[in-house]
């Protein structure tokens, strides 16, 4: 019997993917558990798996196509099976976007995400100076920027004849250049400007923003922190051991878990007619990518070592890059850390993702003039700033929360009882 290869619901806040790649093709057989093709959700790209066996016998969705969540994507069945009659029904129902009443309960703490540059997405087309409209990936765009390219030289092997990856590396390797995607200068735009499609992650970031913004009261604490003791702390560290190096960020994070222990609320979240206060501590750490930002969680982090945070901190923040994480590595954080530090950011204030009741910014640690024993001398500083939610956490809790972070990073060897 024919059976529908629909289109999974790989997060929370997922309302249609894109087909990246086919592994198999029409005419394969499927055993039940085979991975037959790869998708991108709002937040990462996932492996998707057959739940039946038989022959693909028809791919409904092509490679950058998109598809709501549920909708059909390929027709599995027997090699000798009319399927002409599925084929019809599904072509006189038109798939529709899967749209659901959002709820702040329904985003959970990596919803603030976003996608790298992912060559089989939907593509967007260029319009050039001598007005010929070129149709290529943002990969392939930014490959071909780099090595000056012209793009209207190069045949597109896409779906609709774009112009994707493998087009630029093949005209590349004839032309003896080896590729590279590091940034060699500003992005090339046209001169008329050019309209960027939103992809399912940016879209997601922009539901959820606004959602955060317009459902959840934010007010904001800074406060500054003498770093010198942690600079200390950081080297001796560092000097001992030839494995991972600490970062500044490690200790941070390891000093909020210990603090979040005794201030429940601010590790709480609003539940409508409740408060939730976790008996665990899952931190997400906000992770750069080409198109804004995903938050991988490291899990029960007041009860893991600063080299155990500082090697899962690394790991999971190549496995956002690479768009390998999870699902259960993205979400049901119970507190977010945004740094910016390495952007040389004094200061900046985050906004919360629902239903946590709060998210740490953390701006750089720098070298400025300080007061101390009432002689003016170089010290280390860095400024922070708590977005609350004042439905759970008041300025009171907040304030106290701060206090107690404050206290721990001005004396980390507390960190290491």
């Amino acid at each position: 019997m024919a059976v529908k290869v629909t289109m999974p619901k790989l997060s929370d806040t997922m309302t249609e993917g894109v087909i990246v790649k086919w592994i198999k093709k029409e005419g394969d057989n499927i055993e039940a558990g085979d991975v037959i093709a790869e998708a991108e959700s709002d937040k990462a790209t996932m492996e998707l798996e057959a739940f039946d066996a038989g022959i693909l016998k028809k791919i409904i969705v092509k490679e950058g196509g998109k598809v709501p969540v549920n909708g059909t994507i390929a027709v599995i069945a027997e090699s000798d099976e009319d399927i002409s009659g599925l084929l019809k029904e599904l072509k006189s129902a038109p798939q529709k976007p899967h749209v659901e009443e959002v709820s702040t309960k329904e985003v959970e703490s990596t919803t603030i995400a976003s996608a790298p540059v992912v060559d089989n997405t939907p593509q967007d087309e260029i319009l050039t100076r001598d007005s010929i409209r070129i149709k290529a990936s943002p990969l392939a765009r930014k490959m071909a920027a780099e090595k000056n390219l012209d793009m209207r030289k190069i045949s597109g092997s896409g779906p609709g004849g774009r112009i994707i990856k493998r087009d630029v590396e093949t005209v590349l390797a004839e032309s003896g250049v080896k590729p590279s995607l590091k940034p060699s200068g500003p992005a090339v735009i046209p001169a008329g400007g050019e309209d960027v499609p939103l992809s399912t992650m940016r879209e997601s970031i922009a539901k959820t923003m606004v959602l955060s913004k317009q459902t959840t009261p934010h007010f904001y604490l800074t406060t500054e922190i003498d770093m010198d003791k942690v600079v200390e702390t950081r080297l001796a560290i560092n000097a001992i051991q030839s494995g991972i190096k600490i970062s500044y960020n490690d200790i941070i994070v390891k000093a909020v878990a210990v603090t979040l222990k005794k201030h429940p609320r601010v590790n709480g979240s609003f539940a409508g007619d409740k408060l939730v206060l976790h008996g665990r501590v899952d931190i997400g750490i906000a992770v750069a990518l080409d198109d804004g930002l995903i938050t991988p969680v490291i899990r029960n982090c007041e009860t893991k070592s600063l080299g155990q945070i500082a090697i899962e901190i690394r790991e999971s923040a190549k496995k956002a890059k690479d768009r390998k994480l999870k699902p259960d590595e993205y979400t049901n954080a119970t507190f977010n850390i945004s740094n910016l530090g390495m952007y040389d950011i004094d200061q900046f204030t985050a906004i919360i993702t629902p239903p946590q009741a709060a998210v740490l910014a953390v701006g750089v640690v720098q070298k400025k003039p300080v007061v101390k024993d009432d002689e003016i001398v170089i010290g280390h500083r860095v400024r922070v700033t708590l977005s609350c939610d004042h439905r759970i956490v008041d300025g009171a809790t907040g304030a106290l929360f701060l206090k107690d972070l404050k206290k721990l990073l001005e004396n980390p060897l507390g960190l290491m009882l």
